[in-house]
């Protein structure tokens, strides 16, 4: 018995036939990545010292606290934290009438005193009175020129001045206020005189001496400078058991007092490799630097330790006479070709 085909199946055959496509087995054609020119430096193992790094401040070498000698109230205020002063220059005034009135009286006495002795020597030498009676009138001048000279100092100590150049930091009264001894009133500082005021571990302590050069690195003002040693306190503080040290500071731009510095002190002389920090790209946790090798850049994964200005110390990743990649004209990906120039 024969099956006749229906129209139905033949289409569904047709549409069959159309959807079949034989595999396409031909490779996608991968555009070659194109050539970057770089710029490489020789890896190399160079000796060093290896250092340990105590944190300080950053101080002022000039510093003062300016207060009053005699209590009277303040009459004028003369500065604001921020400006800048010359030594002598005239910062607070306070009232003076009260002590200008005992200078008076002071200077009163004294010139009576010295018309009674004058007039007294005047009769010893015509020798009418007594040697006693001369050597009280000189006695007595003498006392009065003392009280004039102690009137005298009481009212200059009414005018603040500013004792060296420098640069007013903090103000603790102002006009009105009652001004007396033993209360700051100005702080001054010399700005252009700076150091750096660390703690030293006792177990570095033989490791620093006076006079000796060390680095210093300011991380705020991105600052590495060199200081020298001026003072090393002998006694230890017996809380933390450190030495406290001052490291004299060169004047730079963007050095300031109250700065956090950090003092590199050397304990030992180590090889190491140090490349400039600018060839090491961070990629989340990781580093990674580019070799070049066969005319390629070829990615490695490396360690970093210690920066040290602008190049950072590598612990693993390199090997000694590697040609590394330290600049690039375009970003580069591994395998591609480069043109060292």
């Amino acid at each position: 018995m024969k099956l006749r085909k229906t129209p139905f199946l033949c289409l569904i055959g047709v549409v069959l036939a159309g959807c079949h496509r034989p595999p396409d087995d031909s490779p996608r054609a991968v555009p070659p990545l194109p050539e970057a020119a770089v710029r490489v430096q020789t890896v190399e193992r160079q000796r060093r010292w290896a250092t340990e790094e105590v944190v300080g401040t950053v101080q002022p070498k000039l510093r003062a606290v300016l207060e009053a000698k005699v209590q009277a109230r303040i009459e004028e205020m003369l500065v604001v934290p921020g400006r800048s002063v010359k030594a002598g220059e005239l910062l607070v005034r306070l009232d003076d009438r009260e002590i200008r009135a005992r200078y008076e009286q002071a200077r009163a006495v004294y010139e009576q005193a010295e018309r009674d002795f004058r007039r007294r020597e005047k009769l010893f030498q015509e020798q009418t009175i007594s040697r006693a009676e001369f050597d009280a009138a000189e006695a007595q001048l003498r006392v009065a020129a003392a009280a004039l000279r102690e009137a005298e100092t009481l009212l200059g100590h009414t005018r603040i001045t500013a004792p060296f150049d420098g640069v007013i930091t903090a103000k603790h009264a102002d006009v009105g206020d009652l001004a007396v001894p033993g209360r700051p009133l100005l702080e001054i500082e010399d700005p252009r005189a700076l150091r750096l005021e660390a703690d030293l571990p006792e177990a570095l302590l033989d490791r620093v001496r006076l006079e000796q050069k060390l680095t210093v690195r300011i991380p705020a003002a991105q600052l590495t400078v060199e200081g020298v040693v001026s003072e090393i306190t002998p006694v230890a503080d017996p809380r933390t058991r450190t030495f406290p040290v001052k490291v004299d500071l060169p004047p730079r731009p963007g050095l300031r007092s109250g700065q956090f510095g950090r003092l590199l002190v050397p304990v030992a002389e180590v090889e190491a490799i140090r490349v400039p920090a600018r060839a090491i790209q961070i990629r989340g946790q990781m580093e990674l630097a580019y070799v070049v090798q066969d005319g390629r850049a070829v990615l490695r994964l490396v360690k970093t330790g210690k920066r040290l200005g602008d190049e950072v110390e590598v612990v693993s990743g390199l090997a000694s006479g590697e040609m590394l990649i330290v600049e690039s004209d375009r970003p580069l990906r591994d395998g591609q070709p480069v043109k060292i120039r």
